[in-house]
């Protein structure tokens, strides 16, 4: 995944402390070594190698996160898609581009992309990719995943508060050792060295997906490094999305669905969805927020 996770749990000792946290550690090298398209050893590479040639049995594990991966995919119209490795690198978030791809490009670049065309036998356990050259990835959901099975694993070894920090997205549980909730901060987007607000995290995740330093302008027009799978055009007219929900995978989801959706539609989405919860903040630093959303701003 090449993503750092910090993690911290709630234990009687430091000893004991340091090996859950290398429980939860190994747990998280194992997923990766699952999930990875840059391990040629993964079953996800397997997978990617044998596009439009044949099917590949892989581990119950992987399948069933590729059918819930699909299953958001329909939910959110192809917004969220795992196959978004199919498409080509146009696009250039280092500094290096000095021109927008031309509108037969962008349209090329996402020909081998769609999760209508990941075909899956639950006989069989196995996954194939009906076109040549497709490629599915867990770029925006891994970290999600990982986070939740180490956090599963904590648990069952009766580990009762615990935090996992996966660059950023966080999955907490239970309480901090003095007794109080765990806390997120809303960035203040007029300044973002403070927080606008502060909101507990109880047994949820919040994952942000956002645009600060990986980003194209080009004619007065920002770009987000966050491309629609559907068009291959970067997402506009958003700074970040933050998601709240019961577990990191879904979560980490839907905030790159909700940011390629863009404010209007996807807060809409959001609003009719049960035990989601979304913020946005927008090129203009408005913040816009769910309807069951409420801000603390005393913490």
């Amino acid at each position: 995944m090449g993503s750092r996770f910090d993690i911290t749990v709630v234990a009687n000792s430091q000893e004991n402390g340091d090996r859950y946290l290398q429980m939860a550690i190994g747990e998280i090298t194992r997923i990766e070594k699952i999930i990875s398209s840059w391990d040629p050893q993964s079953e996800t590479s397997e997978i990617n190698r044998n596009a439009g040639i044949r099917p590949v049995a892989v581990s119950k594990e992987l399948f069933q996160l590729i059918v819930r991966a699909c299953a958001v995919s329909k939910l959110t119209k192809g917004a969220f898609d795992i196959s978004y490795a199919s498409m080509d690198a146009l696009w250039k978030f280092d500094g290096t581009m000095t021109e927008k791809p031309s509108s037969t490009q962008i349209k090329a670049s996402v020909k081998k992309v769609g999760f209508q065309n990941i075909k899956l036998n639950k006989e069989k356990s196995s996954v194939f990719l009906k076109n040549k050259g497709m490629k599915i990835g867990f770029g925006a959901i891994g970290k999600g995943y990982a986070a939740d099975k180490a956090r599963s694993l904590l648990q069952s070894k009766g580990i009762k508060g615990g935090l996992i920090n996966a660059s950023g997205d966080l999955n907490a549980w239970g309480k901090q050792a003095n007794g109080n909730d765990w806390m997120v901060a809303i960035t203040n987007p007029m300044n973002k060295k403070k927080a606008f607000s502060w909101m507990p995290v109880n047994n949820s995740a919040v994952v942000t997906s956002g645009n600060y330093e990986r980003f194209v302008i080009f004619e007065g027009l920002r770009y987000a490094h966050i491309i629609d799978p559907r068009t291959g055009m970067p997402s506009t007219g958003i700074q970040s999305v933050t998601v709240f929900t019961k577990n990191a995978e879904l979560a980490d989801a839907l905030s790159t669905a909700l940011f390629v959706m863009g404010v209007e539609t996807g807060l809409d989405f959001a609003n009719q969805l049960k035990g989601v919860e979304c913020v946005f903040v927008d090129n203009d630093n408005q913040l816009h927020r769910s309807e069951n959303i409420q801000f603390n701003t005393t913490y």
